[in-house]
């Protein structure tokens, strides 16, 4: 595993459960958007060790409860499923971000009940995904994650970040129609404080929470629970 960042403690990441944050390096994707380009070209100054991270957690088995595993894109990792079966055996609880595109890695995950709660990036309604990914994206797979989420016993979330210029209301429509009968929603905000992979991105101002607020209205009847988050 190739960690490239570690928050100790968390109230937010996730939902309900005090835990540690680690970021993976690298990521298939290039989204303009996307605010960690260090760990997307491997620029990380800080690599943490496995071992160290592993007795970390050990030491704090009992005040932390959960991991969440975000990057980057952690299903790149090709030991993943070991690294997650090594913090499982400790009595922790398990989150993943991903985008998507190894569906096959994430099938397994679910399988060897190696996963608690996934939380799957969704960039685009699907006429849009190759822009907004940086990369042609094989909207099959992305498919294929979709089903295997909503199908699963697992907790979940899907989650989208709505960008001005790329993305407005109807393009939310659209990804509400898409994901129907989802349990959960996010429409994040914007951030363009931080070093983007676009620089002209840097220049955009957010949506205002009014408007962000007016798309909730609208596909609030697509899913059980739907919200703002980073506004």
């Amino acid at each position: 595993m190739k960690i490239g960042g570690l928050q100790k403690t968390s109230l937010l990441d996730y939902p309900n459960k005090l835990s540690a944050i680690i970021w993976t390096v690298g990521c298939n994707l290039r989204c303009p958007f996307c605010y960690n380009k260090q760990l997307l070209y491997d620029e990380s100054t800080e690599i943490i060790n496995e071992g160290e991270l592993i007795l970390f957690l050990k030491k704090r088995k009992g005040k932390l409860e959960a991991l969440s595993i975000t990057g980057g894109e952690p299903l790149l990792q090709e030991d993943i499923a070991n690294f997650i079966e090594k913090i499982k055996n400790i009595g922790y609880l398990i989150k993943i971000d991903t985008n998507g595109t190894f569906p096959n890695k994430l099938k397994n995950l679910i399988d060897e009940n190696l996963v608690d709660y996934i939380s799957m990036d969704i960039k685009a309604p699907r006429n849009k995904y190759n822009i907004l990914c940086g990369k042609n994206v094989d909207i099959k797979d992305i498919q294929k994650s979709i089903d295997l989420i909503k199908k699963s016993s697992k907790k979940y979330e899907f989650k989208t970040t709505i960008i001005p210029k790329l993305l407005n209301t109807n393009d939310i429509i659209e990804i509400a129609k898409w994901l129907k009968g989802a349990n959960q929603f996010y429409l994040q905000q914007f951030k363009n404080e931080s070093p983007l992979i676009s620089k002209k991105l840097e220049e955009i101002k957010p949506y205002s929470k009014k408007y962000l607020n007016e798309i909730i209205d609208e596909i609030k009847p697509f899913f059980n629970k739907c919200s703002l988050r980073g506004v």
